[in-house]
């Protein structure tokens, strides 16, 4: 199914605010590597938000994972700061590890293996 205007404009507007608040946080850089927001998928209802995180570099990604969704509470609360006249309700954060750069990283050292 593919993501309305609306959806997309208000995953945008989470990705902008969050990636301030991660900088706000010194959520960015983590054990010698970097973090950042790949993207922000948003459900038809704007009741739901999952944000890809993809980590580069990062020693221990389970330990840094951790740590932000020990932090998710007051990420919100910084977001509905931010964007509480934008909507009515902020919706509900879920983090996701997105793994598309390890999956780059592995097919490039398979294609130089070949």
């Amino acid at each position: 199914m593919e993501e309305g205007k609306r959806q997309k404009q208000v995953a945008g507007a989470i990705q902008s605010a969050l990636n301030d608040i991660f900088l706000k946080l010194g959520l960015t850089n983590l054990q010698g590597g970097m973090i950042s927001i790949s993207s922000v998928k948003v459900t038809p209802d704007l009741l739901e938000a999952r944000i890809y995180l993809s980590l580069f570099q990062v020693k221990d990604t389970e330990a840094s994972f951790k740590k932000i969704q020990s932090q998710a509470w007051e990420i919100k609360k910084h977001l509905s700061d931010t964007m509480k006249h934008q909507l009515r309700r902020i919706p509900v954060l879920q983090f996701y590890l997105d793994d598309t750069l390890d999956y780059v990283f592995k097919m490039d050292e398979i294609l130089k293996n070949l």
